[in-house]
């Protein structure tokens, strides 16, 4: 069994058919699935998903491209989901610069702190994004000692790989290493710890290669897991062991 540890199965690129993605998830081998919020709308989605199954986990917060909408009403409402036992996580929250249309630093900032303050309030692991932003990224999550968390879609390298893993955090794989050109990602996914190394989709976004230019969907996590598996010199099987395993302990998960 596997875990995607980021699929954003509220999109509406899965609302034809989002029932048999689901199945397609778990004939494939995912038990279970974890759906990250990036704004107030889709934090309530991510929420529903997980009542409505017992397998999907479901993540509150903000994405730094959503920060604008940042305001003492979105974070009460934000709040109310945050502490509800089905949502396992704080996020999708961080920092992006590179899309020149996102809000700015102060801005992005503003809301990522008050997600990093929520999950050491929550004691819950917080979804870290982090775009064109390594510095600054890590400059936050250093001034939270004890904070728990994950680098979603990682895409670094190895040199800031180890910088998260010194403060504490987890590292999450995604469809990019599977990439031909991403030789980079590979090293990184080879080094990471083995009690910190995470496996996901980010669906529907960053197909795997052989997938790439079509709709992700969580049961193609198998080929992310595949080709970490493959760097690292070990059995798929014993792969999916650490990977699920690291997964149920940050996210704590049946």
């Amino acid at each position: 069994m596997v875990i995607d540890s980021h699929a954003h199965l509220y999109w509406k690129r899965f609302d034809q058919d989002r029932e048999q993605v689901i199945d397609n998830a778990l004939a494939a081998g995912v038990d279970h699935i974890v759906i990250p919020g990036t704004n107030l709308a889709t934090s309530k989605e991510a929420v529903e998903l997980s009542q409505a199954w017992g397998h999907l986990h479901s993540a509150a917060g903000m994405h730094p491209s959503d920060s604008m909408d940042d305001s003492p009403e979105s974070r009460a409402a934000l709040a109310e989901l945050m502490a509800l036992p089905e949502c396992v996580a704080i996020g999708e929250a961080g920092l992006d610069f590179f899309h020149q249309d996102n809000p700015s630093l102060e801005i992005q900032e503003a809301c990522f702190r008050w997600q990093l303050e929520k999950a050491i309030e929550h004691d819950k692991p917080i979804i870290v994004h982090c775009r064109d932003s390594h510095e600054d990224t890590l400059r936050c999550v250093r001034d939270y000692p004890g904070l728990r968390g994950v680098l979603h879609c990682f895409t670094m390298g190895a040199e800031e790989m180890q910088a998260y893993v010194d403060v504490g955090f987890h590292i999450s794989f995604s469809g990019v290493v599977t990439y031909p050109k991403n030789e980079a990602n590979r090293e990184a996914a080879r080094l990471t710890p083995e009690d910190r190394i995470l496996v996901e989709t980010d669906s529907p976004f960053l197909a795997p290669q052989g997938y790439r230019g079509k709709r992700n969907e969580p049961a193609y996590v198998v080929h992310v897991l595949r080709e970490v598996a493959r760097v690292r010199g070990m059995d798929e099987g014993a792969m999916a062991t650490i990977t699920d395993n690291n997964a149920k302990a940050l996210f704590d998960l049946p």
